[in-house]
């Protein structure tokens, strides 16, 4: 019942974040990497867990069949006033990260940017990832981004932190998860992905990745692959 009211809570918040996001995330802040993987992809079914109002879809949407999903309806209204204005289509339902609405093995690629940060609890995070891998098929790669524990400021803080966002004189708390660079790529190996890359944003040009404001990560699904 107290995971179940966290979940609504979180809904609501997102709901209600979202004209205002709309305007303050115009376009993605990860616009380096997503061309670079809509590159490397080179064209497919493509599922965006979390997609907001859309900004990420932008990268893929000339040579890619697209899909989104995300828990705000609010948001998802939003991403088809975002897929008008930019002249693309994509297929959009309204469901969480550990529960998506597709069979198995459907997609070529999977991204989710700034979403697996939100989920509260490291088995629901470990359920969403279990869940990406299983609508992924077999060879297939997917990208997530997370917040990273270890940028400068949020040292003095503990892992669960909330952050607010000012809306019509109202301020609305975001939980966060703030995940390591092992932590997260130990999470996806029991999740039964095989990690190709854990990497800082493209915008972090110093030497050490480990004080990265985000942490990018890119996973594959081997068919020889066994989930522990």
């Amino acid at each position: 019942m107290k995971n179940n009211q966290k979940h609504e809570e979180a809904v609501d918040v997102f709901d209600q974040i979202a004209p205002g996001w709309y305007g303050f995330r115009h376009r993605t802040i990860f616009r380096r990497e997503l061309e670079e993987l809509a590159r490397r992809w080179q064209g497919g079914r493509l599922l965006n867990v979390g997609c907001a109002h859309g900004p990420d879809f932008i990268p893929f949407a000339a040579a890619f069949e697209l899909y989104g999903v995300d828990f705000s309806g609010e948001m998802l209204r939003f991403a088809l006033k975002y897929s008008d204005k930019f002249g693309f289509t994509t297929n959009l339902a309204l469901a969480d990260a550990a529960h998506l609405p597709f069979d198995d093995d459907m997609f070529d690629w999977v991204i989710s940017v700034a979403v697996y940060h939100h989920i509260r609890e490291k088995a629901n995070r470990m359920e969403a990832l279990r869940e990406l891998r299983r609508v992924l098929k077999p060879g297939g790669e997917a990208f997530v981004t997370v917040w990273n524990r270890w940028q400068p400021r949020f040292w003095l803080r503990g892992r669960d932190v909330l952050m607010p966002w000012r809306t019509r004189g109202r301020t609305l708390n975001r939980y966060y998860h703030l995940f390591s660079y092992g932590e997260l790529t130990r999470l996806a190996r029991r999740a039964g992905f095989a990690v190709l890359r854990a990497y800082p944003e493209g915008s972090y040009h110093f030497p050490l990745k480990l004080f990265s404001r985000n942490i990018c990560l890119l996973v594959k699904k081997e068919d020889q692959y066994r989930v522990s």
